[in-house]
């Protein structure tokens, strides 16, 4: 999957300027922005896995522990939800609404459905009981505060 996303945004990245009558009426300068701190956001949560959770995403190295602070505190899949907004504001960047729409209609919906058919199934079976106590504290993608 990982390879077919990747694929589909380099595709969209290289070819957005071709895309006329889909441009939004947002300054570049606030997509760059936002394609800024989003892009610093899913490094952190990288990150976060590789220290807390001793492991890497995308299954290059499965995490051996459960990340449970920091963003993952707050949701369970703040890598998920960092990619989706990173997605999006490249799309702002690039002004462009039919890149916009490829994420919320395509990428969106399948990376959710992977979440949520592979990867907690996945997680529940290597930590038990542990992630089912998570799974009940934090949400799956939007963000909340933290509950003790």
């Amino acid at each position: 999957m990982v390879i077919l996303f990747g694929a589909a945004s380099f595709r969209a990245v290289i070819t957005h300027q071709d895309w006329s009558g889909w441009t939004l009426p947002i300054p570049v300068e606030i997509g760059m922005l936002l394609v800024i701190i989003t892009g610093v956001v899913a490094l952190s949560t990288v990150v976060n896995l590789a220290l807390k959770g001793l492991g890497a995403p995308f299954a290059i190295a499965l995490s051996r522990k459960l990340a449970v602070d920091w963003l993952y505190a707050w949701t369970r899949n703040p890598m998920v939800l960092a990619t989706l907004v990173f997605l999006l504001s490249l799309g702002i960047w690039f002004q462009s609404a039919l890149f916009v729409l490829w994420v919320l209609i395509l990428v969106v919906p399948a990376l959710l459905f992977i979440v949520k058919v592979y990867e907690e199934r996945e997680l529940e079976l290597r930590f038990g009981a542990s992630y089912l106590e998570y799974k009940s504290k934090t949400p799956m993608l939007l963000p909340r505060k933290p509950r003790d």
